[in-house]
């Protein structure tokens, strides 16, 4: 699966108005998480994973900055992953079904913020590269 030179524009064009929102949209993902996919907290033991807490800002920022960096490298996604992959598949030891939950609580924290902006198409292409990001994240794991 590739993104089409349409999809890459949406997807820029959205990154843009994210950036300036990391750590709030990446707190309310991780938090989103947390509430929906209760199982997902067991990889974070050492983690106060409070409402606002100062470790879930510090990790939803450092999350929507992976994914900064994979817009920015959308065209080597591989390379731009390759050691955040390996992390996860060999020193965390991350399901990789975690990735596809992270992501669609991404998807809603985006329509949540940006409701106007968050139309079908750029839904259907924010999908499409979640979804890429998330292979190329589980390549380790084969």
């Amino acid at each position: 699966m590739s993104l089409m030179k349409n999809e890459r524009a949406i997807i820029m064009s959205m990154w843009d108005k994210m950036a300036s929102q990391c750590e709030a949209i990446g707190t309310e993902t991780l938090e989103r998480l947390f509430t929906s996919f209760p199982q997902t907290k067991t990889y974070f033991p050492h983690f106060d994973l409070h409402h606002g807490s100062q470790q879930l800002r510090a990790h939803g920022a450092k999350i929507l900055a992976a994914v900064g960096d994979a817009v920015k490298n959308i065209d080597n996604l591989s390379k731009a992953l390759t050691k955040l992959s390996e992390l996860h598949a060999y020193i965390l030891r991350v399901d990789p079904v975690n990735f596809k939950l992270l992501s669609h609580c991404l998807l809603v924290t985006l329509a949540a913020h940006f409701p106007a902006d968050f139309t079908a198409e750029v839904h259907e292409a924010w999908d499409k590269f979640l979804s890429i990001v998330s292979s190329v994240l589980t390549e380790k794991y084969r």
